[in-house]
């Protein structure tokens, strides 16, 4: 099967990630975007089509992938047909080969410039630096730095428009489940023991869950201001990745509901996803009934447990603070994410390659106000959706 034969392959390199899975291409080719799949080899080949279903490619011998993302724009009344790439979460490969490195970058490009792109947009999870900036624990990541000069060096820019969170918490599920416990604040421990007392108790969500977990989404949104996609954005994304479950290994990728329930009635959730032996917490929902008894500590608890039960020596609690004070807007969920014992990743974030300037700066200047107003809109919809 294509997802095999692709999954496989890009579990093999450096940093694999549910986002540049078979999966996550079909998702978004739903959507309106073309997932390309590009393949560099030792003996120096360089591969990319739209499909993977005729590949013969022994996958010990490819050194770097990347899943491109690629949306058409403007090709109504324009003779140019102008589009815009993104590879999320991508390059895969060791950005500590200076050659190899530059081989991936030549040919990503050369693609960009073949394709009539405004820009192409990368976010490798190229790491800079760990723990807090400023703090007794920081390490600066010098092999990072150089992959950031280079960058800048052949004209990327560091993008305006950062899709991922660029900054992480990550947990180190190799240890025992008394270490990962012992890691966690004081405040946090107590939190999971207490909601265990009160009577919470998690189990793992169905498919028949799903229409419940997007409202109590829905409503999660609107009580703390963030915007969400419709229903059936979700669905596809929930329903395809929760499909692999009972065929999980390794090279597969698959999400699990996991819903806190107080005597039966949900209250918190969140869907934990798996991938090449890395976790992640993607998305989660509560409900104001019964948050006295700290749901989501002991939803993390399970998560965490569960992910090391499947195979995962990560867990990646996608998001941290761009400022480590409390002026970020990201600041309460950090210290949340922060109390359960994990270490702060900084990454390279967002770089956009624009083959021509006039139209990414054009670009650059009228999609913040469009999105804006998208943003404006899609809150007041999803508001209507729960009237």
């Amino acid at each position: 099967m294509a997802n095999n034969i692709w999954n496989e392959l890009i579990s093999k390199l450096p940093n694999p990630h549910f986002l540049q899975t078979y999966e996550w291409g079909q998702v978004k080719e739903k959507y309106g975007w073309t997932p390309y799949y590009a393949v560099w080899t030792e003996d120096g080949k360089f591969y990319i089509s739209q499909t993977t279903d005729n590949w013969s490619l022994n996958t010990d011998h490819c050194i770097a992938a990347c899943l491109i993302l690629k949306k058409q724009i403007l090709n109504r009344g324009f003779s140019a047909r102008l589009s815009i790439l993104y590879a999320p979460k991508g390059p895969l490969l060791d950005w500590n080969n200076a050659s190899l490195r530059t081989r991936v970058l030549n040919d990503l490009q050369t693609f960009a410039k073949k394709q009539g792109a405004i820009f192409l947009k990368i976010d490798p999870d190229i790491v800079l630096g760990r723990g807090v900036p400023n703090s007794e624990g920081e390490a600066i990541e010098n092999n990072g730095q150089a992959a950031s000069a280079e960058l800048s060096r052949r004209g990327w820019v560091y993008s305006s428009d950062q899709i991922q969170f660029r900054n992480t918490v990550l947990i180190d599920l190799s240890a025992t489940e008394e270490e990962m416990l012992a890691r966690m604040k004081p405040k946090t421990r107590y939190n999971i023991r207490l909601s265990e007392k009160k009577g919470v108790s998690v189990r793992v969500g169905t498919m028949g869950d799903l229409p419940m977990l997007y409202k109590m989404y829905a409503e999660t949104s609107v009580r703390d201001g963030f915007v969400i996609r419709d229903e059936n954005y979700y669905m596809t994304v929930w329903k395809l990745f929760m499909s692999n479950v009972e065929r999980l290994t390794f090279n597969v990728p698959s999400c699990i509901p996991l819903i806190a329930e107080v005597e039966n009635e949900p209250v918190a959730a969140i869907f934990l996803f798996m991938f090449a032996g890395c976790a992640y917490y993607v998305y989660g929902m509560s409900r104001n009934l019964h948050r006295e008894k700290m749901p989501t500590y002991l939803l993390q608890w399970e998560a965490m447990k569960r992910a090391k039960a499947g195979g995962c020596s990560t867990y990646d609690l996608w998001g941290a603070p761009e400022v480590f004070d409390e002026s970020d807007p990201m600041w309460g969920v950090y210290r949340f994410k922060e109390g359960l014992g994990g270490e702060v990743i900084r990454t390279l974030g967002a770089y956009d390659f624009a083959p021509n300037k006039l139209w990414y700066k054009l670009y650059a200047e009228v999609m913040p106000r469009v999105l804006d107003v998208m943003r404006s809109r899609g809150k007041e919809k999803t508001k209507q959706g729960l009237e």
